[in-house]
Order: C-alpha cells, then sequence, then structure tokens
C-alpha cells in the first residue's frame, strides 16, 4: 500500500473500564484529519468482561492472560468484520499491564491475528518503543487531539480530558503545525477516573457503573477522603506521568465505611480533584476543557469538574467531536503514523527523550 496522501484508518480502542471495544474510520494522512467516518461499538458479554478482569495485572505467559487475549481478539475481529474500506487498521489492544520503569506495559492481543482475519495491514503494539527508549507508553492519544482541535477550527489553548478507566488530559495550542513541535502538546495521566466508581458499583450493586451519576448525585462528598488520596505521591510527581488501572489500591478502601450514595460521590470528587491538580502544570492556563470518554455522560462528574477548575467544562460532542469514538480514531489516525514513520510521542507527551515512533506492522 502506497502511504502518500490521505487514506482510510480503522481504529479500535478497549478501555480499561471494560465496557466493551469501539471501532471506528478516519480519513487522514497522519498530519490532519480530513474526514470521520462510520464507527461501532461491540459490548463485551459479562462473561468475557470476568476473563478479561481475572488477567488485570498479569504479563504474558502468567495464568489467564492467552485466555483474556483471545476474547480480545474475537471480539475485535468481530467488530473490524462489520467494515469495509479501511487501508489500514489500528488494533490497541487490551491494556493489562503497565509498569513503565519496571516490566514495561502489556496490551493483550496479536495483531498479527487480525491482519489474517482481515486482509489488510494491522498495526499494533503502540507503546512498547516508547517504553524501550525510556517513556511512559501512555498516554497516546496526545497528537491526535491536536489534529482534532485545528479541525475543528480552535485558535487558543484548551485541554482534552479523557475519563476512561484511569483519567488523561491533553493540554494543546492549535497555533503551532506539527503535534511533534515544542509547545504543541503536553499530556499525562490525572489519576483514577471511572475504574474505581465501576469497581464500587459491581462489589455494592451488582451494577457495572453509576449511570448518569445519580448515585453520586444523591451522596455528600468526605473532602477528608478526597484531601487524603490527593496525598498520594503520584500527585506530586512531575508530567509526563502515567498509571495503571490499579495504582490506587487503597481508595476504595476510603470509602470503605461510607454508605452507597455518599461513596459515589466521594470517587468522583476524587477525580475532579485529581484533574484539577493535574491541570496546575499546564503551561499556560485554559479557559475550555473538551471532555471524551464514559466520564462526560456522568452529569455528577462534569458538575464536580466544573466546579473544581473554575472553567468551561464541556463533552467533546459541543465542537462536533465523538465522545465515544475519540479513543478509536486516535489509533488510526496513529496507524497511519506508523506507516508513514512519523512520531507517534515526544518528550512531553509521555516523556520520552526524543520524538518517537511506535507500533509494529503485521500484513495479511
Amino acid at each position: 500500500m502506497v502511504m502518500g496522501g490521505p487514506v482510510w484508518a480503522l481504529g479500535t480502542m478497549s478501555g480499561t473500564s471494560l465496557d466493551g471495544v469501539d471501532a471506528a474510520m478516519v480519513l487522514t494522512d497522519g498530519i490532519a484529519v480530513q474526514e470521520f467516518g462510520p464507527h461501532a461499538y461491540r459490548p463485551y458479554t459479562v462473561a468475557e468482561r470476568e476473563v478479561i478482569r481475572a488477567a488485570f495485572g498479569r504479563w504474558p505467559g502468567d495464568p489467564g492472560v492467552a485466555e483474556a487475549a483471545e476474547v480480545v481478539e474475537n471480539a475485535h475481529a468481530d467488530v473490524l468484520s462489520r467494515f469495509s474500506g479501511a487501508d489500514v487498521v489500528g488494533f490497541h489492544g487490551q491494556t493489562l499491564a503497565h509498569d513503565p520503569r519496571g516490566r514495561g506495559t502489556h496490551q493483550a492481543g496479536n495483531g498479527g491475528l487480525l491482519a489474517g482475519v482481515l486482509g489488510v495491514p494491522v498495526v499494533w503494539d503502540f507503546r512498547s518503543n516508547d517504553v524501550r527508549m525510556g517513556g511512559q507508553g501512555a498516554p497516546l492519544a496526545p497528537f491526535f487531539h491536536f489534529a482534532c482541535a485545528q479541525y475543528v477550527g480552535q485558535t487558543m489553548p484548551l485541554a482534552f480530558l479523557n475519563l476512561g478507566g484511569v483519567g488523561n488530559l491533553t493540554w494543546v495550542d492549535p497555533r503551532q503545525s506539527v503535534p511533534e513541535a515544542h509547545g504543541a502538546v503536553m499530556a499525562f495521566d490525572t489519576g483514577p477516573a471511572n475504574a474505581p466508581i465501576n469497581d464500587l458499583m459491581l462489589a455494592r450493586r451488582g451494577d457495572a457503573l453509576d449511570e448518569g451519576g445519580v448515585l453520586a448525585a444523591s451522596g455528600t462528598v468526605h473532602e477528608a477522603v478526597v484531601e487524603g488520596f490527593l496525598r498520594h505521591p503520584y500527585f506530586f510527581k512531575m508530567p509526563p506521568k502515567s498509571l495503571d488501572r490499579n495504582d490506587f489500591p487503597a481508595l476504595l478502601s476510603m470509602v470503605a465505611a461510607l454508605s452507597d450514595a455518599d461513596a459515589a460521590a466521594t470517587l468522583t470528587a476524587c477525580v475532579a480533584a485529581a484533574v484539577a491538580r493535574g491541570a496546575e502544570h499546564f503551561p499556560t492556563p485554559v479557559a475550555r476543557f473538551l471532555v471524551t470518554g464514559g466520564g462526560r455522560l456522568n452529569a455528577a462528574m462534569m458538575e464536580a469538574l466544573s466546579t473544581r477548575l473554575r472553567a468551561d467544562v464541556h463533552p467533546v460532542e459541543a465542537v462536533g467531536l465523538n465522545g465515544d469514538m475519540l479513543e478509536a480514531q486516535a489509533f488510526a489516525y496513529l496507524a497511519v503514523r506508523v506507516m508513514k514513520g512519523l512520531p507517534t510521542s515526544a518528550p512531553m507527551t509521555t516523556g520520552v527523550p526524543a520524538a518517537v515512533g511506535g507500533g509494529q506492522i503485521s500484513r495479511p
């Protein structure tokens, strides 16, 4: 395949919140976004979710990892086979463990298998090269956020906030020419996001999530817990920095004595407080935060963010983007960058010493 002008790329994302697989197409040359294409969602079944959950924190060869990878591969093959016209696929896989200063990073799923099934090149294992080069391996969506800011015509610095299992922020100055330019982007993980709230709901009520933030809205925030949470060493590290889903194991025990509603409200406030603490690191303040990921559908979360950030906080739909598909679109965009030999991360996104590309390319 000749990677000259814009091509149609199909990207996927399966996040640590374990809701399912997002897939979306983007027409791009790896620099600018020309058009957004069709998208689809394939939820995990309860049984599939439990197989993957049982493998969290584990590494290749550990018990349960092969079973989790099979679930991930089958679910992706299912949803990706619904599309036609893709020139390349960006397959993120399912993060099971992330320890960039230790054992590395582990995303379950073999892109080579998918390339054989789909009959098109698949770019995968996006994070490992960044980690090998000394970076955090995350977050990887910032270069795409930069392209999105330009696509929707933003002209002043703004922030993209992704609230999946973990939260991450991207500060963007769309006046720069390319995302790897100095001063174009800054990104880092803020702290836990939906993951602890989802875990609380599952443990106490058997529900997958606090739908719409209804339970949190009925509770009272215990600020002493929030203050204790913000004393975690992570909040005293300078960005770039990244997290694993389970890097705050004590958080649920901190709300163990609270009612369901108060615990949900307090965990929601912790997420917002972590974002506000993170925003203190921005090169310049921003007046607008655009929120993507499942957290933007949580009214209690959005209210908490507005209160603690003292800025305009809107879902990305406010500027015409799709908050359900932004990460899948990001890996479509990044796949094209990998195919063209362009960098996918830089010092101010992952802490890698210099702008670097990542990803394996598997051809059918």
